[in-house]
């Protein structure tokens, strides 16, 4: 029987061995565990499911598995094992051509072609397509430029060299007649005094800024992977705008105070419960987006899904990263419900032990720092969220009275984050006005 890479996720692609129980040669039954895998956002143990013994094992620890694919066997009673194929290798990268025969030039310009990098078309005959030309857009070919060295340097390599800061003074052309053509470029290190480097700089290309310093490098692992992706992808793909607000808690602070005082002890004296100002956050949260209910939504490309109920996703610091672990239906559960499930969830969280069922979806989603002295900070949405409450952390404020005076009050402030396919400025606005009244009066969020 072949023991395949479980999926914990939607969008989780591939799982890395982190431990073996077993060893090949052992006998398994039902329910023993067999190896436990590590995703991007959670470890789990991987159990048997029928009897036999580990006859093959073809992942090894450390190493990566896709989803599906087969990491063990479990052969039955005289049941033989086929050998595992080979895996594929590595092909070798694309070399660009050096200046040469016609057949040379037709390699760099299929090479070209292979890495996506748009060849003008050839004009009418009798003219001669120049491969060279490197230009991405089929409207606009104008030829290759002339340098002050008297060198020459195709459009594409020009573009490529001004949004990379290489100087292209220093570059040798591997081209026809030593044209600069992209693959120079590619493989130039920018100079060090341009001080800045483009978006998409190779690691070499960024070491090469710091010859001589000290420094020590971090390899990525899969969660700071995915964070980076998915942030870039949050950035470019929704329109974020921001709401801020300042919110007095003092009588948010009290009624905390009153519920903590009030909470019944066990035997040993220590209370039942120990309410955090985060689980009033949570709760009014939750409260406000069912009282604006068209914007208790999420964007699902082509339509917006919008919920009867409130799943709030609150964001847990991790070693190396962070997760959203969702408290389901927030709007209808108590204080105490939402503080004891928030527990349970982040340490969880932080051991890696989440399903995905427990971080996966929710409606919307609340960063604090205030723990940290945050003041105030603009989160970036978690798609398919719509919504994100950035929490700053309490201060005392002075603010006018009515009749002109002066009053201290205990106060914070929040950032609305929106996507702007879903909630336009007025709706984040009412959304944002509900919250602050709610926190103020925040009886009101319990009725």
């Amino acid at each position: 029987m072949d023991i395949l890479m479980p999926q914990l996720g939607e969008t989780v692609t591939e799982g890395k061995i982190t431990k073996w129980f077993k060893a090949a040669g052992d006998a398994v039954k039902p329910g023993d565990n067999l190896f436990e895998i590590e995703t991007d956002k959670t470890s789990m143990e991987v159990p048997a499911t029928s009897a036999g013994t580990l006859s093959d094992i073809r992942f090894q620890v450390g190493e990566t598995a896709k989803v599906g694919a087969v990491v063990a066997v479990v052969a039955g009673a005289g049941e033989k094992v086929e050998a595992a194929p080979p895996k594929a290798a590595a092909q070798p990268p694309l070399v660009p051509a050096k200046a040469g025969t016609q057949g040379d030039e037709k390699k760099e310009l299929d090479s070209r072609l292979r890495g996506n990098e748009r060849v003008s078309a050839a004009p009418a005959a009798p003219i001669k397509m120049d491969p060279f030309n490197e230009v991405r857009s089929p409207a606009r070919n104008f030829g290759p430029a002339r340098l002050a060295s008297g060198a020459f340097i195709t459009p594409l390599a020009r573009r490529l060299a001004s949004e990379r800061g290489i100087d292209l003074s220093r570059l040798s052309g591997s081209g026809p007649r030593g044209r600069i053509v992209a693959g120079d470029v590619e493989k130039a290190v920018p100079s060090r005094s341009s001080g800045t480097m483009a978006t998409g700089a190779s690691a070499a290309q960024v070491k090469a800024l710091y010859d001589g310093i000290a420094y020590e490098e971090v390899p990525l692992d899969g969660m700071r992977a995915t964070i980076a992706k998915r942030l870039i992808e949050a950035k470019q793909t929704i329109p974020h705008f921001y709401l801020t607000a300042d919110i007095e808690i003092g009588a948010l602070m009290a009624m905390r105070e009153q519920a903590n005082a009030a909470a019944p002890k066990d035997k040993d004296g220590a209370p039942a419960f120990k309410l955090s100002l985060n689980d009033f956050i949570i709760k009014a949260w939750a409260a406000a987006l069912t009282r604006i209910p068209a914007a208790n939504a999420v964007w699902a490309e082509d339509r917006i899904l919008r919920f009867e109920h409130a799943d709030i996703g609150v964001a847990v610091a991790l070693d190396g990263g962070l997760i959203t672990p969702v408290i389901r239906s927030a709007d209808t559960k108590s204080l105490t419900a939402i503080s004891a499930e928030m527990r349970d969830l982040a340490g969880r969280a932080r051991d890696k032990k989440l399903k995905p069922n427990e971080y996966q979806g929710g409606a919307s989603a609340i960063s604090n720092l205030g723990m940290y002295g945050v003041r105030e900070f603009a989160a970036i949405i978690n798609p398919p969220h719509a919504t994100i409450l950035a929490v700053g952390a309490t201060r005392r404020a002075p603010v006018e009275t009515d009749d002109g005076g002066v009053k201290f009050v205990s106060q914070m402030s929040v950032t609305l984050s929106c996507d702007h396919r879903v909630v336009d400025g007025a709706l984040g606005a009412e959304l944002l006005a509900a919250f602050k009244q709610l926190v103020e009066a925040p009886v009101t969020a319990l009725i």
